[in-house]
């Protein structure tokens, strides 16, 4: 398979499974808020982890389907990503102990991804 035709591939089954996730996590939020709390309320704002497992298998499909170079400079931003929100993380731990407000763990991933998308884009504009 061609790196493009596996590339839209991959954006298409991304794009499936994103929109399944938000249906699923809007609708199960919406579900959930008139519910008391409970075992059955806790499982339904669980729900949207389905999806997510969904958009890791899509994910790791695309690994395997990139040849060898595409992989490991994918893999090389990953890595760098992940180091620079660990000490991004790392550093704002010690401005919570200083009095700044405390942040959701959601923080994490945007940081990750926002990381990860510039070094590919800038690895793109450095191949022009």
């Amino acid at each position: 398979m061609l790196e493009r035709d596996a590339r839209r591939k991959y954006q298409l089954e991304l794009a499936g499974s994103g929109v399944a996730y938000l249906l699923v996590l809007f609708g199960s939020l919406t579900l959930a808020k008139p519910m008391a709390d409970g075992a059955l309320r806790t499982a339904l704002l669980l729900t949207p982890a389905i999806p997510i497992g969904l958009m890791i298998w899509v994910i790791a499909r695309q690994f395997r389907r990139m040849d060898e170079f595409i992989r490991l400079r994918t893999l090389e931003s990953l890595a760098i990503a992940a180091a620079v929100t660990a000490g991004l993380s790392l550093t704002y731990g010690f401005l919570e102990g200083a009095g700044f407000p405390r942040l959701s763990l959601f923080w994490v991933w945007a940081v990750m991804g926002f990381v990860w998308g510039g070094l590919e884009c800038l690895r793109c504009l450095g191949n022009r």
